[in-house]
């Protein structure tokens, strides 16, 4: 069933899809870098929400993204229609460009796409607006619905970079990213584009917002702690992770470097439970994303954990774990609690973290962890980072709604 090599055996004869930019805002502050040394050095960047109004919620603590000044990278022209879920995500975009080698005075065509995940988009205008109309009894803002709907990201990514190919937003909750770049990576393999911007943006961290979360009483009131035992919930996140995405021949062509292959992407739906996940169905995802790189599990080195922290999600991410690989179970780690759970940039901030540990042969640590749960029989990798060949490395990504996507990263 499977191929034993590293010839990407199950895209044979079609193109192969390099990573040649990445950028990031997050938690850790602007830039790719930045997120990578935090979680590679498992520095948590955890702290209180600071937030607009006042707050009458219990759990306070979210990776929130400080200091960041919009008018330090955003023209004056830019902003009146850019929610903080599209600042960011400029932001994330213009650095992997630069390091792409891309200019934005080159418009990129109809042979470029944008696709953009994002779980709710411009969330802070939604408030807002509802605050305004609902409590103020004022006149709504006039570019209101163009800066809150989730097809603003992938909007302001193709009016900046002059792409004219296929442009649209997945909205599919935490697996909004994984899918966005999943997607970007077979039109690029099918012919149908020769580049992708793709990624991930939210920013969900609203007074409304953190008060529906702590309802579902998924949120921890101290540390995740993913795959530990005593863990008792997740923290939620802030920010933006944009990929460059090209045609091998392509890149090469124009002297690009490509950081990492994006060899394989699989994806599956458990049709089962709206806020419970399936071990099946985790196990099908990442089976479906070997069988698309041509990979068996035993060229697995390191899985980049969806790891939430809650007690259901890693129990059963563990049952898909061992479903997929039996006894030699790859090194596992969640870097959730380093720069928080995304959302519907999840993915995208921890593929960001899982090219860094395939290009620098580096395991980040769980953090946090303080003992083994039997539920969870995984080498989890705890509270320190791990030297270790990594040739190539998965990233699950597992949805509410059952909704589960899984990317491959290759070493080139």
């Amino acid at each position: 069933m499977f191929d034993s090599g590293l010839n990407g055996a199950g895209n044979k004869g079609q193109r192969r899809v390099v990573i040649t930019g990445m950028g990031a805002v997050s938690a850790a502050g602007v830039g790719a870098q930045a997120l990578w040394q935090a979680a590679r050095d498992g520095r948590s960047c955890i702290a209180e929400t600071q937030f607009v109004r006042p707050y009458r919620g219990r759990i306070r603590r979210t990776a929130q993204v400080h200091d960041f000044v919009p008018e330090d990278h955003l023209d004056s022209n830019v902003l009146p229609m850019c929610d903080p879920v599209t600042q960011y995500l400029l932001v994330a975009a213009d650095e992997a460009m630069a390091q792409a080698g891309l200019s934005r005075s080159e418009r990129l065509g109809s042979r470029a796409a944008a696709i953009i995940g994002t779980g709710v988009g411009g969330m802070h205008t939604i408030e807002n607006g509802l605050h305004l109309a609902l409590i103020e009894q004022g006149r709504p803002y006039p570019l209101t619905v163009p800066k809150l709907i989730p097809s603003s990201c992938p909007s302001h990514i193709s009016i900046r970079y002059g792409v004219m190919g296929p442009s649209f937003a997945v909205a599919s909750a935490c697996s909004s990213a994984t899918q966005a770049i999943g997607i970007g990576a077979h039109m690029i393999r099918a012919g149908l584009v020769d580049r992708a911007i793709v990624g991930g943006t939210e920013d969900c961290l609203t007074n409304s917002s953190m008060l529906a979360w702590e309802a579902l009483r998924v949120l921890t009131p101290d540390f995740c702690r993913p795959f530990s035992k005593g863990r008792n919930g997740m923290v939620l996140g802030a920010g933006a992770g944009v990929f460059i995405l090209e045609a091998e021949e392509v890149a090469l062509a124009r002297g690009a470097q490509p950081l990492a292959e994006l060899a394989g992407y699989g994806t599956s739906t458990d049709a089962k439970d709206h806020v419970r996940p399936d071990p099946q169905g985790c196990a099908t995802s990442m089976t479906n994303a070997l069988l698309d790189a041509g990979l068996a599990p035993d060229d697995i080195d390191y899985i980049n954990a969806h790891g939430t922290g809650t007690v259901i999600n890693d129990t059963n991410e563990s049952e898909a774990v061992g479903i997929v690989f039996g006894d030699r179970k790859p090194p596992i780690s969640s870097s959730k609690p380093i720069h928080g759970h995304g959302l519907g940039a999840g993915g995208a901030l921890e593929l960001v973290v899982t090219i860094n540990a395939v290009r620098e042969n580096i395991a980040p640590p769980t953090i946090n962890f303080s003992e083994a749960d039997a539920k969870c029989p995984v080498d989890a990798i705890p509270n320190k980072a791990r030297a270790m060949p990594i040739r190539v490395a998965l990233s699950n990504s597992f949805a509410f709604g059952g909704i589960n996507a899984t990317l491959v990263v290759r070493q080139v």
